[in-house]
């Protein structure tokens, strides 16, 4: 499977996942031109794209969702997010109860609840048909064990690793956005997500994906050290055991 990550952080997001010629995408968070330049970078024909899966309808995740009605592309979100989407006419709905699974061709999706301030926001695994499988999860304040449950043995993980507490605290953000970055609806810090890596990673050649960082809240260099400390404790050694990038 062929993993793209177009965009990434705080201003946009999309991740876009390909086999055989079919590709699903991940969020559309930045504009619809946008998605179409970067798709057509990497390669991917926006006809190829057999479907959408958005985690939550905040802008930075469903800005550019108009792509969809351009090329008649199906968009899945959990039932009550649409609350939100639906400021966008989507004929293409398909709308799913949390933590459920379902298949899209010969992709096999399994969502799972995460911990945001939206309606429903959710976590994938999509899995091709040749058992190759991708987990991806973005914008979770906290990640439990029903999460952990659903993402292990998979071969990528695609995971946000958003912040520095010590680095929102000195920001000069206002108190209640400063809450909310750390609360246990909000996003995941450096090791928080070192911690979940740690107890799914087993150093069978993952591949693992940093993404959603703060620009102003985090450094890559030190996302990057948080994880390999982590998985350093369990003997793991990047380009080894697993291979790490940060975006």
């Amino acid at each position: 499977m062929k993993v793209d990550i177009l965009a990434s952080g705080s201003a946009g997001n999309c991740i876009a996942l390909t086999t055989n010629d079919s590709t699903i995408l991940v969020d559309v968070g930045i504009a619809k031109t946008k998605v179409e330049t970067r798709l057509l970078d990497v390669s991917i024909l926006p006809q190829n794209i057999k479907a959408l899966l958005v985690t939550h309808a905040h802008s930075d995740h469903v800005k550019g969702i108009p792509l969809a009605n351009k090329f008649n592309i199906p968009v899945y979100a959990a039932e009550d997010e649409w609350k939100s989407i639906l400021k966008v006419d989507i004929p293409l709905q398909n709308k799913f109860k949390p933590a459920s699974d379902f298949n899209i061709g010969g992709w096999y999706i399994q969502a799972f609840k995460t911990h945001h301030d939206s309606f429903s926001p959710s976590g994938y695994t999509i899995t091709d048909e040749n058992g190759f499988k991708v987990s991806i999860c973005l914008d979770t304040g906290h990640v439990d064990e029903e999460m952990l449950s659903t993402m292990e043995y998979s071969n990528v993980y695609i995971i946000e690793s958003n912040h520095e507490p010590n680095m929102v605290e000195a920001s000069d953000y206002p108190p209640s956005t400063k809450a909310r970055i750390l609360s246990h609806i909000g996003h995941l810090s450096n090791e928080q997500t070192a911690d979940a890596l740690s107890r799914l990673v087993m150093g069978v050649g993952e591949q693992i994906y940093l993404t959603h960082l703060s620009s102003k809240n985090n450094m890559p260099a030190l996302a990057e050290m948080t994880t390999k400390r982590a998985l350093a404790k369990k003997g793991l050694k990047a380009g080894k055991h697993y291979h790490l990038t940060v975006h």
